[in-house]
């Protein structure tokens, strides 16, 4: 008798286990399908850069006569995971040249030529390029870059 109440027991312990082993499957593709379909949300920045005439990091306008154009390509790349709208102001030695506002989808890119007159000589005179997001509220600057030119 001692014999049947083992093996009923040990019945009961494998219907146990057996219930245990699938809620652990059934838990771990829960688990699986969720961190698929949840993306994991990576670094949150904006790449703001600016490029010579060429389209590469070189050939700046950086020695210019009294007349001559300058000539760069601005770069924006929004990677922040949501709709953001920027403030995009260059300015020569503290004078404001153009002012431009930029609204970017998630991962959206946007580049275009800037071109500017020379027409006052002097030697380093920065060039900046400033730029300003919705939620700094255009008070600080999010990015900036900036060269420094002799106009003869």
């Amino acid at each position: 008798m001692k014999e049947n109440r083992f093996v009923f027991d040990k019945a009961l312990i494998d219907k146990i286990l057996t219930v245990i082993l699938l809620a652990s499957i059934i838990v771990s593709i829960c688990i699986t399908v969720y961190i698929i379909i949840t993306p994991k949300q990576g670094e949150k920045f904006t790449e703001f850069y600016i490029l010579g005439p060429n389209g590469t990091a070189s050939g700046y306008p950086t020695d210019l006569k009294v007349g001559d154009n300058g000539e760069v390509i601005i770069g924006i790349v929004n990677h922040e995971y949501e709709n953001v709208s920027y403030l995009l102001e260059v300015k020569l030695d503290e004078k404001i040249l153009e002012s431009e506002n930029v609204g970017l989808i998630h991962n959206e890119t946007w580049e275009s030529p800037f071109i500017f007159k020379a027409q006052d000589p002097g030697q380093d005179q920065k060039l900046e390029f400033l730029l300003y997001n919705n939620s700094s509220l255009n008070e600080t600057v999010y990015r900036s870059l900036h060269f420094w030119m002799d106009v003869t």
